[in-house]
């Protein structure tokens, strides 16, 4: 199951997401949440929390959806080149990975619970936050990678939903929750279509209006699934299935330029409407890394 974009997506919706995610890590006064290129060898860095007026640590955070041998001394390098940078900042790792398999081996004294990292595992850590407390907006988001019957989870789905929506939460908080959970319920159920999932969730808002981050979909195998069925049935599911995947990959960038750059001028947004799929993704790979919204989507008339 993807886990990148979700949970980047979280941990933007403020300290609160920290704390769950982190086992009960808390922030300790205020932090800017951000991503950052780090010079020289062009290393990114998934999610950093920045210290703001205060010298408590900077968190740099790396999200392993799958195993890779490597992860953690991927994590150790960007560790040392943004310390290169800052040298009068402690600095802590944070790995966050979905299963105990994904945790790499290497090097040894990483997974040594004394050792200058934290080390998350989401199937280790969310449970209990999910048994403690249900009603917390910030744990329910992650209900889809929790339940594993797939009945009891569309059992509970509009409860989940209705945590979420109706928490005492500001709006732009709310909404990023909302995609988080929106796009778990499609990864999760993969053989159904939009409808179908919204439909799972109690929900009656036309799909054009909604927000979900459908980046879990891709084209050739929406296409390929054509072949060998009815093909006006499964035509109607594929161009649902497009359809929907577009429009949310277009509100989830709005979303983020208007988060990080605090205004979206008309042209952009008739610009993200009309882009392609595969020219959403690739604004969605780079926002980021970039330093405006005409850095990343072009200038008015161009």
């Amino acid at each position: 199951m993807k886990t990148d974009h979700p949970i980047y997506l979280f941990l933007s919706a403020g300290p609160e997401a920290f704390r769950v995610l982190t086992g009960g890590h808390e922030l300790a006064g205020p932090y800017r949440f951000c991503s950052l290129t780090l010079k020289g060898l062009e290393r990114r860095l998934d999610g950093l929390f920045e210290p703001e007026g205060h010298s408590g640590p900077v968190y740099v955070v790396e999200f392993q959806g799958q195993r890779a041998d490597k992860a953690w001394y991927n994590l150790l390098t960007k560790i040392g080149l943004y310390g290169e940078d800052h040298p009068q900042r402690d600095v802590i790792g944070v790995g966050i990975f979905l299963r105990e398999a994904d945790v790499p081996t290497y090097p040894r004294w990483a997974n040594d619970p004394t050792a200058p990292l934290l080390n998350v595992v989401l199937r280790r850590v969310l449970p209990d936050w999910l048994a403690r407390e249900p009603d917390n907006p910030y744990v329910a988001v992650f209900a889809p990678l929790l339940i594993d019957d797939d009945a009891d989870l569309r059992a509970r789905a509009p409860v989940l939903w209705r945590t979420v929506r109706e928490a005492p939460l500001a709006e732009d908080v709310r909404d990023i929750l909302t995609q988080v959970l929106e796009f778990w319920f499609f990864e999760r159920f993969r053989g159904l279509t939009a409808k179908e999932v919204w439909a799972m969730l109690n929900l009656v808002t036309p799909i054009q209006e909604t927000k979900a981050y459908q980046s879990i979909f891709a084209e050739g195998r929406d296409v390929g699934r054509v072949q060998g069925r009815d093909e006006g049935r499964v035509e109607g599911r594929v161009e649902g299935r497009v359809e929907g995947r577009v429009e949310g990959k277009a509100e989830t960038l709005k979303h983020l330029l208007r988060r990080r750059f605090e205004t979206m001028p008309a042209w952009a947004e008739q610009r993200i409407d009309a882009a392609s799929i595969a020219q959403l993704d690739a604004w969605l790979d780079g926002i980021f890394d970039a330093s405006s919204v005409e850095a990343l989507i072009g200038t008015e008339g161009h």
